[in-house]
């Protein structure tokens, strides 16, 4: 069975763990150093940055589960800005991720619907969000769920610039 549950701080150590896994499976084989890699999850999946950012007013997140298993969360992040966004009532979609092993059940499609419909709960007008460019089956996704491409920017990782195209959707 699968569910869909606004995380609390409560889940704080369970959104750590996730957000370390599904990062490092997604992202983890398109940097070459794998220090940069270690450091990376370190500074931003630690449970104590993961509790900064529940306690945010301006963060939510939501885990989907299988069977009870925490398999994969996203994050938005309302109050936000882009360069590539005119709206002013817009939010980030900042994480959608699932463990590998679940992807092909297609749950991703379900995360995202529910996290539509919070956005849209909260009157939001526009949801944007950045992807590698090299990460094909992420922009399939997005295009397929009517995203579309704003922009670029780079993503840094120690220093390290990697370009990312900026998605946005009209809610």
């Amino acid at each position: 069975m699968i569910k869909i549950k606004i995380a609390t701080k409560a889940d704080t150590e369970v959104l750590a763990l996730l957000g370390r896994l599904t990062w490092a499976e997604s992202h983890g084989h398109y940097i070459e150093d794998k220090n940069d890699v270690l450091k990376y999850l370190n500074e931003n999946f630690s449970v104590f940055k993961t509790k900064q950012n529940i306690s945010n007013p301006n963060q939510f997140f939501y885990i989907i589960y299988v069977d009870d298993l925490p398999v994969g969360y996203a994050k938005l992040v309302v109050n936000v800005s882009n360069e590539n966004i005119t709206s002013q009532n817009s939010c980030q979609l900042e994480r959608i991720f699932i463990l590998n092993d679940f992807i092909p059940l297609k749950i991703g499609q379900q995360l995202l619907t529910f996290v539509e419909e919070q956005s849209k709960k909260m009157q939001l007008d526009t949801m944007w969000l950045t992807v590698y460019i090299k990460n094909n089956r992420a922009i399939r996704f997005y295009k397929r769920n009517e995203f579309k491409n704003v922009g670029e920017l780079n993503f840094v990782v120690n220093g390290k610039g990697y370009e990312n195209i900026v998605f946005s959707k009209k809610m």
